[in-house]
């Protein structure tokens, strides 16, 4: 049976602070950050149940699963968080990139993190990870068939608020902020659907399973939402009003693109610009 996955959006990094940190490479949390980490380790219910713990290998996701998921590695001593490069963010600004791989393995010697996956080349913007629709879906697709083959029961994806929108390939209020639908370490849960789908959300055909993800109406409901996940043709619908969205907000996913666009100072405060 394939596992359940527990989604979840870093807690707020430096970059979170405003616009102008956005060229802050691969930034650390903010204090605000770990305090969120530390609400979200009490608060969800599901410590005992998780047997796999995956993040991005961006420091501020791998940080908030270290810290929001402390009992789970408690546990289980032997357990590694698995750093995944396919769940990375979605452009190329220099907050969204990540550190070298000899970086990241010095700076987590010691402690419960997996960086076997991460390779040479990993935090280069371009092919797999270029910061267009067409590679944030193709490697959206590949995570989230990697993980419907683990034999895992329970699995959290710790990444990012833009990325996530790829990977559930739920785009509903998903320019609610700035460039996602998603608060700093809020999590959502979600199963594999039981549904074959053929086409992407741009109704390009697949080679195979597209492995589709629906969120539980436990989750919506803990957020607020009634009622089941908008059904895949009406994803298709708000797929185009997101990436418009961002759009207009100024959050093209290329450096290139954005400084083309004049992207407009802001400050974000718990993933809300204001």
């Amino acid at each position: 049976m394939a596992p359940i996955i527990h989604c979840v959006r870093h807690a707020q990094g430096v970059h979170n602070l405003s616009t102008a940190n956005h060229v802050i490479h691969d930034p650390l949390l903010t204090e605000l950050g770990h305090e969120q980490c530390a609400k979200l380790r009490e608060s969800f219910p599901r410590h005992a149940e998780v047997d796999l713990v995956t993040a991005s290998p961006l420091r501020r996701t791998i940080y908030t699963a270290l810290e929001s998921f402390g009992p789970i590695f408690d546990a289980h001593p032997d357990m590694k968080l698995i750093a995944l490069p396919d769940v990375q963010e979605t452009s190329d600004v220099p907050c969204d990139t990540g550190s070298d791989p000899q970086v990241l393995r010095d700076e987590f010697a010691g402690k419960p993190v997996d960086l076997e996956m991460v390779y040479e080349g990993w935090n280069n913007k371009a092919g797999r990870f270029a910061p267009n629709n067409k590679a944030l879906k193709e490697r959206a697709r590949a995570a989230r068939r990697w993980l419907k083959a683990r034999p895992e029961k329970e699995i959290v994806v710790v990444t990012h608020g833009g990325y996530l929108h790829y990977f559930t390939e739920d785009w509903e209020d998903s320019s609610q902020y700035q460039g996602t639908g998603w608060v700093n370490t809020e999590y959502r849960t979600y199963a594999f659907s039981d549904e074959t789908h053929e086409n992407d959300l741009e109704g390009n055909a697949l080679d195979g399973d597209n492995a589709s993800l629906v969120e539980t109406i436990e989750s919506r409901n803990r957020r607020g939402k009634e009622g089941p996940t908008p059904d895949r043709e009406e994803q298709k619908s708000l797929y185009q009003k997101g990436t418009q969205g961002w759009d207009d907000q100024g959050l093209q996913m290329s450096t290139a693109e954005r400084d083309a666009a004049k992207v407009p100072e802001g400050i974000e405060v718990n993933g809300v610009r204001v």
